[in-house]
């Protein structure tokens, strides 16, 4: 299966024509956070979003943990998907599939040991895809995503061999190890941020190479 490609932090819209110029079937569009690369203004990805020709998916990354602050976030913003990058702590995926009919759900899981496979597996029956990156939302600074690190790609082969939905895999991929990593997870899909950028720009050459390396057999 080849994998579908996602390109996050994107920053205008020259990024995301870019991105979808060169192959991307999904743009990231970064909220405010904690901590990390690439948060825009919710106008920003309003507007960003807007230019986006179907069927390419649009993220938006909320660092919002209720499905209430989440339904309002997205109605700022208006993309196809959201991507949940900390933990729901109130309200249920199910209300946010009642309130946003048609709106993809994909909730990430920061891969630190075995708990984090147990954590994908549960809520693999609830959303529409999970994400698995390489933050630590237990840090008194929370990393919800864009550390540019690798985790270890034997925990996220096993959410993938036993998740009921797609599985996304972003965490420190490169153009050097992007092929490594789908021949070892076999996810649906491949996310990268500062893999393919040069002082927070995105690069061509590397978005183009990365892209290259992630479809060649």
């Amino acid at each position: 299966m080849v994998p579908r490609i996602k390109i996050c932090c994107i920053s205008n819209e020259d990024e995301a024509k870019t991105a979808i110029g060169y192959g991307a079937s999904a743009i990231g569009l970064v909220a405010r956070m904690p901590s990390g690369p690439g948060p825009i203004s919710d106008e920003l990805i309003r507007q960003i979003a807007k230019t986006v020709p179907p069927p390419i998916a649009t993220f938006l990354l909320t660092s919002e943990t209720s499905a209430e602050k989440i339904i309002e976030h997205h109605q700022r913003t208006n993309t196809n998907t959201i991507q949940i990058v900390d933990s729901l702590t109130s309200g249920t995926y199910g209300q946010l599939k009642e309130s946003l009919p048609g709106v993809k759900i994909i909730q990430v899981i920061h891969v630190i040991d075995e708990k984090s496979v147990d954590e994908a597996l549960a809520i693999s029956e609830m959303v529409d895809a999970i994400l698995l990156d390489s933050g630590n939302p237990k840090l008194k600074i929370k990393e919800l995503g864009g550390t540019g690190r690798v985790h270890n790609w034997k925990f996220s082969r096993q959410i993938r061999a036993q998740s009921k939905c797609p599985v996304f895999l972003a965490g420190g991929l490169t153009p050097d190890n992007v092929r490594q990593a789908i021949e070892e997870v076999q996810p649906f899909a491949v996310d990268v941020c500062s893999g393919v950028r040069t002082d927070g720009k995105l690069n061509r050459q590397k978005l183009e190479l990365f892209i290259i390396r992630a479809l060649e057999n």
